[in-house]
């Protein structure tokens, strides 16, 4: 219709159907236009209790910021006093950006045709559309409006022309941009006041400063695409975030984010924010939707001034059963200092904790407390971590990460001879040290030196410790033996002394020799030698004082000597490759 080969009285009935269509859509029934102020006032009630509970915290902390007169409580003063000049630059913010939306509101009510006078309000006044005014001793204290008093509860035009423009695909507005940009503005500036601060000494004697800057974040699929944006922001280069504080501070991002561009109407065009919100809104629901906004503005702030508070007290958390905790050590050694910490554990038993453990783990949920059960793998010092979440009274939850560090040690028993006590000269004597409750160990000689070694046996035993040489013409040798505990502390676990002995001379393997085939001179310790590694090469000698080279004696040495005689060999021989500095004799049987 309205086109085509149409009359113009056809063209004409068209278009008045058209004009009819569009009447219709917009005449909102007065039912739906109620339901949008009584939605409106519900928010402003809500945002009334955020203001006040974030006031009471924000008192409380002012109260026990005074009441801290001891010297030994100035610690806890300045820091109470670092969290007051936090929330005062977090008021300053919200509080600019609540005044520029109610201003806001005031501009669409006048636009509109609605009488009232700000200056002159009347609380609860059902007559009156202002209830109150702004109060420059509560900045950040939303304008109560009562919007069931708005005449023009239906008026479209105000709200798209003041806040959108003529096309929800370009936003022309230049209140409607910046009310968007300062809502953005403000995200940014409360998370980064409240995660940049200094409080304290640290474990290594410098200040605790912790510092955090965030961009905006105006795309995201869902909540857990933006928690994971917003994770990787946080964890970025040249951020320092207290852990105390990582759970709230996501929190109030996640809160005040809104997709900036997003799918709207049948046709799901990419839509901005302030045309999806406010495209041919009625007066009373632009004006809730901004309410809304506050009230986005007032939950972060209260979160945050809790946040704070929670630092020094712990009163939004409930207990209901107190009991002795003991933690400490996982290890001691005779001799070894004890260490463990000994306090008072309050918690509720209806609200039992959350436990992640890292690497996983069994669990048993007792009341109050998660028994967690993984067994031992690996040796030395181990770090077993997680997190560990709790719920307040209002049911927030509130997550701190955790960590224990334990010690592995093998099962293993000793048995010491001391009259076998023994070290020998020109040998690399093996030594493995073990002290059990240590997370590593050393070796120091008194007589000697000793070198760090990795050795396999014949039976593919593997071994870590020390090959400990003897100085020449030392008789006795002292061993003192160290490690460290968990702790890093050098601590000594034992002195012990060994006689020094000559490593063994070699033997002559076999008894005769022949005149036709001579002899294959070869050396070794024995049978029950307890010695392994050793490789002997003999690679001379002597037989009856006639010298030879190599290992094999020729018989033609023997052969002016009778059957049956017996004579003198000296062999000279190398001991891993090193020449002995003795010789091997002995008497070999002179045969055919």
């Amino acid at each position: 219709m309205a086109g085509g080969k149409e009359t113009p009285r056809q063209k004409m009935i068209g278009m008045m159907y058209l004009v009819l269509t569009a009447l219709l859509a917009l005449n909102v029934s007065k039912q739906v236009l109620e339901a949008f102020a009584a939605i409106e006032d519900n928010t402003q009630r809500s945002n009334e209790n955020l203001y006040i509970k974030g006031q009471q915290n924000f008192r409380d902390l002012s109260d026990e910021y005074m009441a801290l007169k001891d010297p030994k409580d100035m610690a806890k003063k300045a820091k109470i006093k670092t969290y007051l000049s936090i929330i005062e630059k977090l008021d300053k913010e919200t509080g600019k950006m609540i005044q520029s939306i109610d201003n806001i509101k005031y501009e669409l009510l006048s636009e509109a045709g609605e009488e009232f006078n700000k200056n002159s309000p009347m609380l609860k006044n059902r007559d009156y559309i202002v209830w109150s005014k702004f109060n420059a001793k509560e900045p950040v204290k939303p304008i109560r409006f009562n919007l069931f008093k708005v005449e023009n509860k239906d008026n479209f035009d105000v709200p798209m022309h003041a806040l959108v423009g003529s096309d929800i695909g370009d936003i022309t507005s230049k209140e409607g941009l910046k009310l968007w940009n300062d809502f953005k503005a403000l995200r940014k500036n409360m998370v980064e006041i409240a995660g940049t601060y200094s409080e304290g000494i640290g474990e290594d004697g410098k200040l605790k400063a912790w510092k955090l800057k965030v961009g905006d974040i105006n795309k995201f699929a869902d909540s857990k695409d933006l928690q994971s944006q917003l994770t990787k922001m946080i964890n970025s280069s040249g951020n320092k975030v207290n852990p105390d504080d990582l759970s709230t501070l996501q929190l109030v991002y996640e809160l005040m984010s809104k997709n900036e561009i997003d799918e709207y109407g049948e046709d799901k065009d990419q839509i901005h924010w302030l045309g999806r919100t406010f495209d041919h809104a009625p007066l009373v629901g632009a004006l809730a939707s901004l309410s809304s906004m506050q009230n986005d503005i007032l939950q972060a702030r209260e979160k945050l001034i809790d946040l704070l508070k929670r630092k020094v007290q712990v009163g939004e958390f409930s207990f209901n059963q107190i009991e002795a905790f003991v933690a400490g050590d996982a290890v001691v050694t005779n001799g070894g200092e004890l260490k463990i910490s000994v306090t008072m554990a309050a918690y509720d038993t209806d609200k039992n904790p959350t436990v992640i453990v890292n690497g996983g783990g069994n669990q048993e949920i007792g009341k109050g407390l998660v028994i967690v059960k993984k067994i031992a793998t690996g040796n030395g010092e181990q770090t077993i971590s997680g997190t560990v979440t709790i719920l307040s009274k209002s049911y927030t939850a509130y997550t701190k990460s955790w960590e224990h560090k334990y010690v592995i040690v093998a099962p293993q028993g000793s048995i010491s001879l001391p009259e076998m006590s023994v070290l020998y000269t020109d040998w690399e004597n093996k030594i493995v040290p073990v002290v059990v409750g240590s997370i590593s160990s050393s070796i120091s000689v008194d007589g000697g030196f000793a070198t760090k070694k990795t050795w396999t046996t014949t039976d593919g035993s593997k071994f870590d410790g020390y090959y400990v040489k003897v100085n020449t013409g030392t008789k006795n040798v002292t061993i003192k033996l160290s490690g460290k505990d968990k702790d890093g502390t050098q601590k000594q676990y034992g002195t012990f002394k060994y006689k020094v002995k000559a490593f063994p001379t070699a033997q002559i393997s076999g008894a005769t020799i022949s005149k036709s085939t001579g002899f294959v001179a070869n050396v070794g310790l024995g049978a029950d030698s307890p010695f392994t590694g050793v490789a002997f090469n003999v690679t001379g000698g002597f037989i009856d004082d006639v010298p030879f080279t190599g290992k094999v004696i020729p018989g033609n040495l023997v052969k002016n000597i009778r059957i049956g005689k017996r004579v003198a060999v000296e062999l000279i021989y190398t001991k891993n490759g090193v020449k002995s500095k003795n010789n091997a004799v002995g008497i070999l049987k002179v045969v055919n």
